[in-house]
């Protein structure tokens, strides 16, 4: 399909540069399709509240989170080569292995294969030193990977002292990260170390939500995707065929699988919190729609076309233009019904991005979904 189908012009203003407060005050937009929007923008919408979640769903429903944690990944130091310095900034993005990390570096232009950095170094002086690092491999478009001196938990301590949490561009571009952001860009569950972008549709839950939801009977299940900077780039190609789509590492338990398939078989719904949950189910089901037990690697790129086979319901926050996650939801509710949606939702003030508003989304063409 052409990418620029999946564009619109969003206000600046309509940024979200900090989270509602408390996280379930956000505002939610219930979307669902209508016979032949695929062909039209139009769409049922309902103006909600994340707190209202509990009542739109049915019991026996199931909630599916992601459990990952953010790193503190984005890292400032120096390059160090002779005589001469340079500022660096570096947003990890995938660990390779226990001492290597693949990041973006800004500006790449003043590093070669072979540079040594330290970081750390512009936030505090007792980390030089700590967080020493060999550019051993420079690719395409400010990707670099990073051998680090240290290794293991020693290194993920060290990340832990020396980075902040790394913001989306949209939002740090307007303002610098500060202590809150520590707690606020980060889901109340997190749990499992490995994510260098949060999966924003779990920052609005909180334990009075979790509480209605319970006592409505509507489970909750915990998968695990490690989400990559990747998340927040624009597909710049001009043909979503040839967009190649960023990996991701991924964990569906066995015990989880089996909750879900037995939910579904009791009529129960399945509702991923996220995209990123998302994509988790829907690497792991298979042509059936039966989740099977699944850990590895996924780069799942979802358009408009895309049979899914393991979701039901979709909570996620409003996305970017031209981006692989406007696509996933404008192939899960129709390209219309999306376009109808986001339209709405501008002209009604919806707060957009990672601390933004969130939708609830129904699938196209689907009724026994509906109420």
């Amino acid at each position: 399909m052409r990418t620029e189908l999946f564009d619109f012009e969003l206000p600046e203003g309509a940024i979200a540069l900090h989270p509602a407060s408390p996280r379930d005050a956000a505002r939610m937009l219930v979307v669902k399709p209508v016979s032949g929007s695929c062909a039209r923008d139009d769409a049922d919408l309902d103006d909600r509240s994340v707190r209202d979640l509990a009542e739109l769903l049915r019991p026996g429903d199931a909630l599916v989170f992601n459990d990952t944690r953010v790193i503190p990944a984005a890292l400032s130091g120096v390059r160090l080569r002779g005589e001469t310095q340079a500022n660096i900034a570096f947003n990890l993005t995938k660990r390779i292995d226990a001492n290597r990390w693949r990041a973006f570096a800004r500006p790449a232009k003043r590093l070669d294969v072979g540079d040594r950095v330290q970081l750390g170094t512009l936030h505090s002086t007792c980390l030089a030193g700590a967080l020493d690092a060999t550019v051993s491999v420079k690719g395409d478009a400010g990707e670099v990977e990073l051998t680090f001196d240290l290794s293991g938990e020693v290194l993920d301590a060290a990340i832990a002292a020396a980075g902040v949490m790394p913001l989306p561009p949209y939002i740090a571009l307007k303002r610098p990260p500060d202590d809150s952001d520590r707690l606020s860009y980060q889901t109340i569950y997190a749990d499992k170390d490995g994510a260098v972008a949060a999966p924003t549709a779990g920052l609005h839950f909180t334990p009075e939500l979790f509480a209605r939801l319970d006592a409505r009977g509507i489970s909750r299940h915990f998968v695990t995707l490690h989400v990559g900077a990747g998340t927040f780039l624009p597909v710049k190609t001009d043909d979503t065929t040839e967009h190649v789509m960023h990996s991701e590492w991924g964990d569906m338990p066995a015990a989880v699988a089996d909750a879900l398939n037995s939910a579904r078989a009791r009529g129960g719904r399945i509702v991923a919190v996220g995209t990123t949950s998302l994509r988790v189910l829907e690497s792991a089901a298979d042509d059936t729609g039966r989740v099977q037990p699944w850990t590895g690697d996924t780069s799942i790129f979802i358009t408009p076309g895309y049979t899914f086979k393991a979701v039901d319901l979709l909570m996620t926050n409003f996305h970017l233009p031209r981006s692989t996650l406007f696509m996933l939801v404008a192939a899960f509710s129709g390209l219309g019904t999306m376009r109808a949606a986001y339209g709405h939702a501008i002209a009604s003030g919806y707060r957009f991005y990672s601390y933004g508003d969130a939708s609830l989304l129904y699938p196209a063409g689907a009724g026994r979904f509906d109420g």
